[in-house]
């Protein structure tokens, strides 16, 4: 059986990672789903502490894509087959991995990643957002190579070689842009699989979309 473990950024996110957690923990193990506090100055360490799940954490706030880079070299040295990266700010739907991890399981592609234009509704996604996306996509596929429908909702799984070829260095939100452009660069097969997004007066707004379409300008820019 494939060893699946979750990986969890988090950073001021006292308010959500409780029930993020117990909504994890009702379909694996707590030894599987690790928590990467990033520096928070909240009670979000603590919190995951007391869920019993591994919790990992920064010093110093460093951004998420050095979460995850933490978080993904933690689950490969722990013998991960199938590594999931998930938000903790409530937005993804735990019920939902299961569909997720099947193509990589499976052995037809090497990387997921969840779009929430494919099928299903994103609910509370601001009028704002939807016209970004609309404008970002199109640049986004341009520069990575990669044909996507979605983008930056922070729903991904790659199978333990792709997390092995993909290098994470952008410590900040870049890294999305990065990974993506990794896939394209490795030949990595991949698949979006429709998911539900609820969003919450706590997520990333707008402006961290904007700062999102900013990087990739100057990663296209500068590389």
């Amino acid at each position: 059986m494939s060893q699946i473990f979750i990986v969890v950024p988090a950073y001021k996110e006292e308010k959500n990672i409780v029930a993020t957690l117990d909504d994890l923990k009702k379909y694996y193990p707590v030894q599987n789903i690790i928590v990467v506090d990033d520096g928070s100055p909240d009670k979000t360490y603590d919190l995951a502490k007391l869920s019993g799940v591994k919790v990992l954490r920064h010093l110093i706030n460093r951004g998420q894509g050095a979460a995850l880079r933490t978080g993904t070299q933690y689950a490969l040295d722990n013998g991960a087959d199938v590594i999931v990266h998930f938000d903790a700010d409530g937005q993804h739907q735990a019920r939902e991995i299961s569909e997720w991890i099947k193509p990589i399981v499976s052995g037809e592609v090497d990387v997921v990643l969840g779009s929430k234009f494919l099928g299903k509704k994103a609910r509370n996604l601001p009028l704002s957002k939807k016209i970004l996306f609309k404008i970002i996509i199109p640049w986004h596929n341009l520069f990575t190579g990669l044909h996507l429908t979605d983008l930056h909702n922070g729903t991904r799984v790659l199978s333990r070689e792709a997390a092995e070829m993909i290098k994470i260095t952008q410590d900040q939100m870049a890294h999305n842009s990065e990974i993506q452009s990794e896939i394209a660069k490795h030949r990595l097969r991949y698949r979006e699989v429709p998911v539900e997004i609820i969003y919450n007066q706590y997520g990333r707004g707008v402006k961290t979309a904007i700062k999102i379409f900013k990087d990739l300008i100057k990663k296209s820019i500068v590389g």
